[in-house]
């Protein structure tokens, strides 16, 4: 296919697609002449990862670029390649995403403790932990008595989620597919699961506490 049917089949427009040829992001089409190229369905299903990274997950071009280049080389390992796209590290190199210095390590964090009892498998760099403590720390500083405890009940809720999450990409078995489809279900669901929490606290409330009758 030209490039004009290559931009219309990838929603991605003829100019920002010259652009990530000349970035490096895509590779070169096969020269039919001086001026021309045809381009495949790689080249398709590319694009749609490379919009998903920068666009959606908002990385930079050479951020993108890196993860493109990890995910060529990951193809066969899927456990990495989920990895790369789901944030763990932008490159796959540990520690680039992390808690940075500081930070405490990995077995004496409450999110390692937490870890531990759940029983995850989980790599010591990501930036996930840090969060966790971090929340903790904040909360006990506002006079919330919380620790790693108390989050148990809402991590086995994730680890059901997170079954869910890894079901669905279950089908795409082209590398790139697969890794776009991990970004979209990721960064683009997570402002919809924080809404459905709202609207199920806003329903138990009532539920609890709120006055029986029809509500507008």
């Amino acid at each position: 296919m030209r490039i004009s049917e290559l931009s219309r089949r990838s929603g991605v427009p003829t100019a920002t697609i010259k652009y990530y040829l000349r970035e490096g992001l895509l590779p070169p089409g096969r020269a039919t002449a001086a001026t021309q190229a045809e381009y495949d369905e790689h080249h398709v299903r590319r694009l749609r990862l490379i919009r998903a990274l920068i666009g959606v997950r908002g990385l930079s071009v050479s951020a993108a670029r890196n993860v493109l280049d990890a995910v060529s080389e990951e193809e066969t390992d899927t456990h990495s390649l989920l990895g790369l796209v789901f944030g763990l590290s932008p490159t796959g190199k540990p520690g680039e995403e992390s808690a940075g210095e500081g930070s405490p390590a990995p077995g004496d964090s409450e999110a390692g403790s937490l870890l531990a009892e759940l029983g995850w498998d989980v790599t010591e760099h990501n930036p996930a932990r840090h969060v966790i403590d971090q929340t903790l720390e904040t909360l006990r500083s506002l006079g919330v008595d919380y620790d790693w405890r108390s989050l148990l009940p809402y991590a086995r809720l994730a680890e059901q989620t997170a079954v869910l999450d890894l079901d669905q990409l279950q089908s795409p078995l082209d590398p790139l597919e697969k890794a776009e489809r991990a970004v979209l279900l990721t960064f683009l669901l997570e402002p919809a699961l924080l809404a459905l929490r709202r609207l199920a606290q806003e329903a138990e409330s009532h539920s609890r506490y709120g006055e029986p009758g029809p509500r507008e």
